[in-house]
């Protein structure tokens, strides 16, 4: 059920820019969890944070954004990394770095992407909507990861 007020040409407009972008298109080439493309998985997170953060009346627009670019990490993670350490705890500010050199981001939007994998970040989320981008990126994963998409009504395509 849609939250009303919501259209999906509202979330559309929201993450239009984004997803006309090649470098977030190259999202595609890589696995993220299970069969889903990294681009898959940040449309997911973008989209559910999107609906949420609606309901709540909370700043959806820069949930959305900052989900679809929160892996723009641009590399295959089950493959090592091209970075020392864990995935997990570097990733976030690779994904910021590349993000920032493809659009303009306003600071709730770098918070977001910078600390979506809270509590793996010492400094925890500063805005609701970052946390909320957290817990929906740990919600898709799971589902994703134990291949689960029967209970994700969003097929997955932005636009």
């Amino acid at each position: 059920m849609k939250n009303p007020g919501t259209t999906d040409a509202e979330y559309r407009d929201c993450i239009h820019e984004l997803i006309k972008n090649p470098t977030v298109d190259s999202m595609k080439q890589f696995m993220q969890h299970g069969e889903t493309s990294c681009y898959e998985h940040c449309a997911l997170v973008s989209y559910y944070s999107y609906r949420l953060c609606r309901r709540l009346r909370l700043d959806s627009r820069s949930a959305a954004r900052a989900g679809m670019l929160h892996d723009l990490f641009l590399y295959d993670w089950h493959d090592g990394t091209p970075y020392r350490g864990l995935h997990g705890y570097h990733h976030a500010r690779v994904a910021l770095f590349n993000a920032e050199k493809c659009f303009e981001l306003n600071p709730m939007e770098r918070d977001i992407i910078q600390k979506h994998m809270w509590p793996l970040t010492a400094v925890p989320p500063r805005y609701r909507e970052s946390l909320i981008v957290s817990c929906v990126d740990k919600y898709c994963t799971f589902v994703e990861t134990a291949r689960l998409r029967r209970f994700l009504s969003f097929d997955g395509r932005p636009g």
